[in-house]
């Protein structure tokens, strides 16, 4: 997807490093958050596991936005697939995202795109 100045949403997302800071602000939000937190303790208490966990975030990030990286982790519905994500945490993960690219100052056109790819996931994540 790119805007009307030709940029790439993986560029307005600041390439392989605005990225991985937006990770970093995206995990530290679901770990505050108390209607997901829950779901991210285990993780976050695996050190080699989180840091895993983002590197295919950062990856499936980069490629799915027109960026060089290969993902290399499982597709959404084999990597949700029995935690029966209600769509209210789905919504509130959405939340968290949102929040951390509004921390990272990117602009309104690349939020909605980004908005956009999170939705049609939906559907891999919510209820499996």
């Amino acid at each position: 997807m790119e805007n009307n100045n030709g940029k790439s949403l993986y560029e307005r997302l600041g390439g392989a490093d605005g990225i991985e800071k937006i990770v970093d602000d995206i995990v530290d939000a679901h770990s505050k958050n108390p209607a997901i937190s829950k779901r991210f303790i285990h993780m976050m208490e695996d050190p080699e596991r989180m840091a895993k966990i983002k590197k295919f975030n950062r990856q499936f990030i980069g490629a799915g936005t027109g960026g060089p990286e290969t993902y290399e982790g499982m597709g959404m519905p084999a990597a949700h697939k029995g935690m029966n994500i209600s769509e209210g945490e789905f919504l509130h993960v959405v939340d968290d995202i949102m929040f951390a690219l509004g921390q990272n100052n990117i602009d309104d056109q690349s939020k909605s795109e980004v908005l956009a790819i999170l939705y049609s996931l939906k559907g891999q994540i919510v209820r499996l």
